[in-house]
């Protein structure tokens, strides 16, 4: 590929403002001098004071999206830089990807041109090396196993079996263990396949039973040296049986040195928590459907359990709606010339993606096939920047433009509670999604409203004071209600993020909440009788930075969270035993604006993500952060 013909560099500087200032410099590397051009970059780093620059004219911004002319007049020579400075920042950077992400030229006649982005630099700050996110770790016991089961008395032996083969195996049992086959087939493609259908005189037999006093993810294993007895409690406890037979083979042919397969002894397992969760979301970068089939796949391999599917947000809505085709047009192509102007990572070129119901449909059998449940998220009534784009009657039309409440630089991304067309647009989309999505919930996000967003609106001052509502939480509160009922009546449950309570909330019954903010949030919502899934940013999302180094990619609102960090955060911290009930599980959040490389996904999510499976399935005194360091280098990656 051509490389670009201009590149910017950045720096940040502690000075010059209350959150220091950048620095950019654009270099023409081409061979012809331009002007009358604009600079476009997109940045997490928002700037708040358009007249806090020096040598540039701040021209717009929206959300990410940045645009600066050079002074009048100026002309960039061929092996020349334009320079100027941007103080009126939002915030301070605080590691390399606080900068710009993404940039192109438009020149004075109309066309986008590709610039290259070099890293952002911080004035007076050394490089330090990457942050170390494992120790050497240690084993007690030679098993590559993840998570870590509840109960182990097993006996490793020097001979690794060539193979497992099942004998008086059901169908059904031997399609299971086709499915785990295929599964170890795309996770380590270079692997030998654990099971054998056919009898082998190298291998060990496999007997699986079904034990109706186990629960459902239950399972044990019992070994001997001629065999192999999985006992299971259902479909799902089967599976991870198989699934931890193949972790054992895998670990000992990969690694002999450290890893064993047992030749005696018993495992009995089943998960701490029923709520095993991954989040991704899809909506500021776009994950082709390969991608995440593989991140089910991998999913499946550590025993989590929810897919859940953040498929709307501001940058884009990704789920086909027959009966809204624009959400899927203009609703989900970003570029330079379109309604949605590039945001964090898209440059010159248009950018888009979505997943059609077909792809849905083969993603959800997909994850189901590997006792994965998909839950989709739609956010509503905030982040909605780009459904109001597609769909331009879900506002009120009376606004005035500069009269919005923004969340993340966005103006005006709720949909309007006041609306009589928000219900039937809803209505809609529900009827569609119902028919997708076997889940019995359906994520409906209430996440980050502005506070004092719709006031601008006359028709919902108006039903603020037709039906007595003060504030805009108690508006939320109102609109979801109704969102509720509408999910009651097609036979689904209400989950949403933990503001969801806010202003009053919804009814508790069959509602499942996250708690992200902090970790007191949840024994909040369950006081209140909400059932409760723990995700706090603090520990579990997967987009913070892992070390204070300035190069550590990742956001920092929630701090730093090394991978050690995550593996001892406890879900139940101070849990009133009272409550405990109500606490369903842990959840992984991936969110996306700093995963512009497979390179950069793999660096944050893992090692944790399997730290947060170990959280969900290995109980607290079953838990060691030396025995999860030695196995977790075997996990696969996408």
């Amino acid at each position: 590929m051509k490389p670009a013909s201009y590149r910017l560099e950045s720096a940040w500087h502690p000075e010059g403002g209350p959150n220091g200032r950048f620095t950019f410099s654009l270099f023409n590397l081409s061979d012809a001098p331009i002007d009358g051009f604009t600079l476009v970059y997109t940045s997490l780093t928002r700037v708040i004071d358009k007249a806090a620059c020096e040598n540039a004219v701040f021209v717009k911004r929206d959300a990410n999206y940045h645009e600066f002319a050079p002074p009048a007049g100026f002309v960039l020579a061929p092996g020349a830089s334009w320079t100027f400075t941007v103080s009126g920042l939002h915030r301070k950077a605080v590691h390399c990807t606080d900068g710009a992400k993404s940039a192109y030229v438009t020149l004075a006649d109309g066309r986008h041109l590709a610039v290259s982005v070099s890293d952002l630099l911080l004035e007076g700050r050394v490089s330090e090396p990457p942050p170390v996110l494992l120790p050497e770790g240690r084993l007690d016991l030679p098993f590559a196993l993840q998570p870590w089961p509840r109960q182990i008395d097993a006996i490793p032996g020097d001979a690794i079996p060539v193979c497992l083969y099942p004998v008086g195996a059901s169908l059904e049992d031997l399609q299971a263990i086709d499915t785990v086959i295929a599964l170890c087939r795309r996770l380590f493609e270079a692997g030998h396949a654990p099971i054998s259908l056919a009898p082998n005189s190298q291998g060990r037999a496999l007997h699986l039973k079904q034990d109706a006093a186990m629960a459902s993810e239950a399972y044990a294993l019992s070994f001997s040296l001629e065999a192999v007895t999985l006992s299971y409690g259902g479909a799902a406890g089967r599976q991870y049986g198989l699934t931890s037979l193949a972790q054992l083979l895998n670990g000992a042919r990969s690694d002999p040195g450290k890893f064993r397969f047992p030749v005696s002894g018993t495992i009995s397992d089943e998960p701490r928590y029923s709520w095993r969760g991954c989040h991704l979301d899809v909506s500021r970068q776009f994950y082709p459907v390969a991608d995440v089939a593989r991140l089910i796949d991998i999913l499946a391999w550590f025993k989590l359990n929810i897919f859940h599917w953040h498929l709307t947000d501001d940058e884009a809505w990704r789920l086909e709606i027959k009966a809204y085709p624009e959400l899927t047009t203009t609703g989900v192509v970003r570029s330079p010339d379109g309604p949605l102007l590039p945001q964090l990572g898209n440059g010159a070129e248009p950018v888009g993606g979505f997943y059609s119901q077909d792809d849905v449909r083969v993603l959800v059998a997909h994850a189901l096939a590997l006792n994965v449940d998909v839950v989709p998220e739609i956010d509503i009534p905030g982040h909605n920047a780009a459904t109001l784009v597609a769909l331009p009657d879900l506002t009120d039309g009376q606004e005035a433009p500069d009269s919005y409440h923004s969340v993340q630089g966005y103006p005006n991304n709720a949909l309007n509670p006041a609306l009589a067309f928000t219900y039937e647009f809803l209505g809609k989309v529900l009827d569609e999604m119902v028919g997708l999505f076997p889940s019995a919930y359906i994520h409906i996000g209430g996440d980050e409203v502005a506070n004092g967003a719709w006031l601008a609106s006359p028709l919902a001052r108006k039903l603020m004071e037709k039906e007595g509502i003060e504030g805009i939480f108690a508006l939320q509160s109102y609109f979801l209600k109704l969102v509720k009922a509408m999910l009651t009546e097609r036979g689904k449950k209400l989950a949403g993020w933990n503001e969801v309570a806010h202003g009053g909330g919804v009814d508790t019954a069959e509602t499942l909440l996250m708690a992200w903010e902090t970790p007191d949030v949840g024994i909040e919502l369950a006081r209140r009788g909400y059932d409760v899934v723990m995700t706090p940013g603090q520990a579990y999302y997967l987009d913070m930075v892992q070390g204070e180094e300035w190069q550590e990619p990742g956001a920092s609102w929630a701090g730093t969270v090394p991978p050690a960090n995550t593996y001892a955060y406890e879900a139940e911290g101070t849990f009133p035993d009272e409550l405990k009930h109500r606490l369903k599980g842990v959840q992984a959040c991936i969110w996306s604006e700093h995963y512009l490389s497979r390179g950069y996904f793999n660096r944050l999510v893992f090692p944790r993500l399997p730290a947060i499976a170990e959280a969900a399935w290995t109980p607290k005194d079953q838990k060691d952060w030396l025995r999860f360091a030695a196995i977790v280098p075997l996990s696969p990656k996408l």
